[in-house]
């Protein structure tokens, strides 16, 4: 595989979103000028409530390799609580990064060999007028901020267009806000 290709895995429970998450950070890559964008989830067994994960590949170049990502670059994990459930950093390339929704403090969040970014996305969404447990774009926000691979603006105008009629607005706010609020390991 390509060196140039990142690989993000992006860890949540049935019904979080964390599939349509994936959806919009490729579109906001494909928009940036990423010529491959490939999202792959997962589906099967999955039922509410259930730890998922869903793969998303990006590069400047166009992607031919459509393989399951084993060894992701970075990971995105919408609810710390699944930590104990599931190995999110399996395969994780050392020195790799972790973007964690947690109301734990950075210094709190470490992970050794990692370098780990932290906002507590649950009181972000519930401050910026979203339903109890709507994460999703949150989590793109403190994604674009780790990286630094796709601009908030972009991510926040595919997040409206997702949910124009679906409170766009409240959405687009959670994603710049976490933005604004996520700490990330140097």
């Amino acid at each position: 595989m390509s060196s140039d290709i990142i690989e993000i895995r992006w860890h949540g429970r049935g019904g979080m979103g964390a599939i349509t998450a994936a959806k919009l950070v490729a579109e906001g890559a494909f928009l940036s000028g990423y010529g491959g964008a490939i999202m792959a989830p997962t589906f099967g067994t999955e039922r509410r409530g259930a730890p998922v994960h869903t793969s998303l590949k990006i590069s400047k170049e166009k992607i031919n390799d459509l393989s399951p990502i084993e060894t992701p670059d970075i990971v995105v994990v919408l609810d710390h609580m699944i930590m104990s459930e599931v190995d999110v950093t399996a395969g994780l390339k050392p020195g790799g990064m972790v973007v964690l929704n947690t109301p734990k403090s950075l210094e709190k969040s470490k992970i050794n060999g990692y370098r780990v970014a932290v906002a507590h996305v649950n009181e972000i969404a519930l401050e910026s007028g979203l339903r109890k447990g709507i994460v999703n774009t949150g989590i793109i926000g403190a994604f674009a901020k780790a990286t630094g691979l796709v601009d908030i603006d972009v991510l926040s105008d595919c997040i409206e267009r997702e949910f124009a009629g679906k409170r766009a607005k409240e959405n687009a706010a959670a994603a710049k806000t976490t933005y604004e609020r996520t700490q990330v390991e140097e």
